[in-house]
């Protein structure tokens, strides 16, 4: 699809925004509305994540086992709700590696449904990356597999082996099945993984205790406090949603590190919180309310695939599903027993905030944020660089309706691009509505957002980049180190699942 052509779709795109489901702001989605009462905000504290330990170590390589797994959990206070958690927890444990130190990770499938785990980030052999149909069957088998496109499937366990030669960064992890990302997910399939380095250790950043990993999830909850989500068939045979939500499922529960509106106790000193919406389909516009007396609202110091070159300041954050912001937030100049809301201007009634921090007193703060990072070198595409195209959009997938890349659902026969490892290409995403785009395996820099220079969260290396609707970006990638089948789709889960990806392979 060319550009010519491609705006005639733009000029019906503003008629298509009106139909979709945005009965929330700056969303393409529709909410589910939860049956069990909903708890007041701020009642319960910040959990962090654990940080998972290898079982065993050599000179080379950190090895790793986690258990995929159905518990009960309390979400909302005095609520049981059953997920499927990695280590039987939502979030999962958090990894934490060291660039270019082998990671493997052993993966035992005791849930009820195929997985198969993707490293969101991941600079990654095509064989460990996640293809969506490379399935780790449920221990004892049965699950009937129903797939008409079957990869290489393996019984209750399998390894991935991630060599994570790239720098410093803000992963994470999360099931990557063909048509059941979204409800995995959704289930509670997801965690961090964090890649550290020399260049990062050399900063004087705040660290330990002053450096929290905030998951941003949404979730809709069932009268016996279940997750309610809204799958086309709750067997797990026939992929997708219900009609009404195939545009995306927005839940009406804010969780932060699968806690519902929690709130964290701060000193007044600089904390470094690395930032992930891992909602399947909820954009947020994060303020502070008040904000700071002194100094902007957020110092970003990261994006997806790393540090930035060098500091930039915010007064919002917009932040898509699957994309990482690493933030510095100056507590210093509140005054001790002050709360400050973490709100969220896309939001309506208790999905305006996300989240609440409390002053507690004032401390000595040795942590600053040096005006040179790290080296970003810029992509800079020769004049004959190739170019390629990729239109999101609503289309027909099977009988109903879905979302196409080019006009076409997704096909893992099918490979749409073969670039080639070390060329710099250009490639432009145009929109119809709101999608988040993710590309596998290299990350990119954004060159241009409709044609003028890119957004002011549009720095450094991105591996998804948030359109809104109408939109064109043009971004440069240059692909290395694994030839193999890799993906680029829109990470709304829904549209991912119904059917808005597509294969490229690198040559």
């Amino acid at each position: 699809m060319r550009r010519r052509q491609f705006l005639g779709l733009l000029g019906a795109a503003a008629g298509t925004v009106a139909l979709a489901g945005c009965d929330t702001p700056g969303q393409t989605g529709e909410m589910v509305r939860s049956e069990v009462p909903i708890p007041e905000p701020f009642r319960v504290p910040l959990p962090v994540p654990p940080v998972k330990r290898p079982v065993r170590r050599d000179a080379t390589t950190d090895w790793y086992e986690i258990v995929q797994r159905p518990a009960e959990v309390e979400i909302l206070p005095g609520v049981r709700t059953q997920i499927l958690g990695y280590d039987g927890v939502f979030p999962g444990p958090t990894i934490e590696s060291r660039s270019g130190r082998r990671t493997v990770v052993r993966h035992h499938n005791r849930t009820d449904v195929p997985t198969v785990v993707h490293l969101h980030g991941g600079h990654t052999p095509a064989d460990h990356d996640g293809w969506p149909t490379d399935l780790v069957m449920p221990l004892g088998g049965a699950h009937q597999h129903q797939s008409h496109h079957p990869g290489k499937i393996t019984q209750g366990k399998r390894d991935y082996v991630y060599p994570l030669d790239q720098p410093a960064a803000t992963l994470w992890y999360h099931d990557h099945r063909m048509d059941f990302t979204g409800p995995q997910v959704y289930r509670g399939l997801a965690g961090f993984h964090l890649v550290r380095d020399a260049v990062e250790d050399a900063l004087p950043l705040p660290a330990g205790d002053r450096e929290i990993p905030l998951m941003i999830a949404d979730r809709t909850f069932a009268a016996d406090g279940s997750l309610s989500y809204p799958a086309a068939d709750h067997a797990g045979h026939t992929a997708g949603t219900m009609h009404d939500w195939v545009e995306g499922v927005l839940g009406d529960v804010i969780l932060v590190n699968g806690a519902p509106w929690p709130e964290l106790e701060v000193v007044g000193a600089r904390y470094r919180f690395r930032v992930l919406n891992a909602s399947n389909a909820r954009r947020y516009r994060l303020t502070l309310d008040p904000p700071p007396p002194e100094g902007p609202q957020f110092v970003q110091i990261g994006s997806d695939a790393g540090l930035l070159a060098a500091p930039v300041e915010h007064g919002n954050i917009d932040i898509a599903p699957a994309e990482r912001f690493d933030l510095v937030v100056d507590f210093s100049s509140y005054r001790p027993g002050q709360v400050v809301t973490l709100r969220n201007a896309f939001g309506t009634g208790d999905t305006r905030q996300v989240m609440r921090f409390r002053v507690t007193d004032r401390a000595r703060d040795e942590s600053a944020v040096p005006a040179r990072l790290a080296e970003v070198t810029p992509l800079v595409p020769p004049e004959d660089a190739p170019r390629r195209e990729f239109a999101f959009t609503r289309g027909v997938v099977g009988d109903r309706p879905g979302w196409v890349i080019n006009g076409k659902p997704f096909d893992p026969e099918r490979v749409d691009a073969t670039p080639r490892l070390g060329d710099i290409e250009i490639w432009t995403f145009f929109t119809d509505l709101h999608h988040p785009i993710h590309v596998h395996l290299s990350p990119f820099q954004v060159l241009s957002r409709n044609g003028r220079s890119p957004g002011d969260l549009d720095g450094g290396w991105k591996d998804t980049v948030d359109l809104r609707p109408a939109e064109a970006v043009e971004v440069a990638i240059r692909f290395t180190g694994y030839r193999g089948r890799f993906l680029l789709h829109c990470h709304n889960l829904e549209h991912e699942d119904i059917a808005m990806m597509s294969t490229f392979e690198t040559k």
